[in-house]
């Protein structure tokens, strides 16, 4: 018999903040009635962390993993890996307490009516490389896909676990950021088998470039797809 929900906490060096954060979990998901597992992945931090999980060691519903380390993006793989063996939903967030639990209400609230919901952080707190990273991801998504998508790489996504297990056999295991391959399949190859296997009544796109969106479009057509819808701003005559 699944559980409701396995949450994937991907961490690295929070031996400062690890033990309240877990806690601070525990107590809005146990609030929420649920029968729930969280994912602990330590991906070889080099401080104090280990240490402090072990305080968890004894508590069923929390698994501990330590394993070496290979970046933040294969460690969130494992974890998914696993979760969508384990819960009817999967939810990831990351250990540092950037984005925290009391949102998470209004996501498992409103579960039912969605096959995935995701967090967007407002006021964030980030070191320079983080910063780096977000910039980098915004750029290129806003080149290939507009300005319609928001935080592509949030640590703060619940998607049901039947949805997300067909999804990650198309994510590379050494995939730097695994999020935003979640989110976004621009690739034709991917596309069609993303459709082959989901088959998705309706498609909707964000994209800056008019020329290839219809191309993209067109080629959805083809695979079968009933409708094709784009953000009310963006008109396409070819789709009428």
């Amino acid at each position: 018999m699944t559980i409701d929900l396995a949450v994937v906490m991907p961490v690295y060096n929070e031996e400062e903040c690890i033990v309240k954060v877990l806690e601070s979990w525990i107590s809005v998901l146990t609030t929420l009635g649920m029968r729930f597992k969280i994912i602990v992945l330590n991906d070889g931090s080099s401080d104090g962390t280990l240490q402090a999980l072990q305080a968890f060691s004894h508590i069923n519903y929390i698994e501990l993993i330590n394993k070496a380390n290979s970046g933040h993006g294969p460690t969130i793989l494992m974890g998914y890996k696993k979760a969508v063996k384990l819960a009817d939903w999967t939810f990831q967030c990351d250990s540092d307490n950037e984005m925290r639990p009391d949102s998470f209400r209004a996501l498992w609230a409103n579960r039912k009516r969605f096959d995935a919901l995701f967090g967007i952080r407002v006021e964030r707190n980030q070191n320079f490389a983080r910063k780096l990273i977000s910039a980098f991801s915004r750029i290129i998504v806003r080149f290939l896909f507009g300005a319609g998508v928001s935080d592509v790489n949030t640590p703060y996504r619940l998607i049901k676990s039947e949805i997300l297990e067909r999804m990650l056999p198309y994510i590379p295991d050494n995939t730097f950021a695994p999020n935003i391959k979640i989110k976004l399949h621009a690739d034709k190859n991917q596309l069609r088998e993303m459709i082959k296997v989901l088959e998705p009544k309706e498609v909707c796109f964000f994209h800056q470039s008019p020329k290839k969106l219809i191309d993209v479009v067109e080629y959805v057509k083809e695979l079968g797809v009933e409708k094709v819808s784009l953000p009310k701003k963006r008109i396409v005559t070819l789709l009428n």
